[in-house]
């Protein structure tokens, strides 16, 4: 999405409000994202400092890490740079600080890669259907409750670790006697 900022840069206005979507190009994995990012915020410009502050709200879905239950939620994403005019900086030292800087060109500012970028890298690591999810039994995958453990038998050992078991078992019954 462009936003025209020439009547800011011109003085005319001191502020420009934001409300508008943008559809991020891809989830992280195992995410989908069940509509676009609404973006609310505004641009100011203080005496030549250009600050850009807004809030992104993306809705989503995907699957507890813990239990495989479906997960639904809404990600709020604070989203602040401080908008430099083209020229003002050089290309290496804006791509450097990108999460510190946009670079307005021509009058316009595109904001759409910054804000999809920090989207993907706020979205958490590992969804959760609740902090204190008790995930699946390892045995026999039933879901189980907060703090609960399964009746099932522990699990098998691995027949590859089985005779270093029975070393184990005679060095003990060597060392009691």
């Amino acid at each position: 999405m462009l936003i025209d900022l020439s009547a800011l840069l011109r003085g005319e206005v001191t502020d420009i409000a934001l409300d508008f979507d943008i559809t991020p190009e891809e989830a992280p994995y195992g995410i989908e994202f069940t509509e676009g990012a609404h973006l609310t915020g505004r641009i100011e410009d203080t005496g030549g400092y250009i600050r850009l502050t807004a809030v992104a709200k993306v809705p989503y879905r995907g699957e507890c890490a813990r239990c495989l239950d479906p997960v639904t939620g809404v990600l709020e994403v604070n989203f602040e740079r401080t908008l430099v005019p083209e020229g003002v900086m050089s290309e290496e030292r804006l791509e450097e600080e990108a999460d510190e800087y946009l670079a307005i060109r021509r009058g316009m500012l595109d904001i759409d890669e910054a804000l999809c970028e920090s989207v993907f890298l706020e979205f958490p690591q590992r969804l959760l259907c609740s902090p204190d999810c008790g995930g699946l039994c390892s045995v026999c995958g039933r879901k189980l409750a907060p703090n609960e453990t399964c009746d099932c038998s522990p699990k098998e050992i691995d027949p590859r670790w089985a005779k270093l078991r029975e070393l184990l078992r005679d060095d003990e019954s060597t060392d009691e006697e």
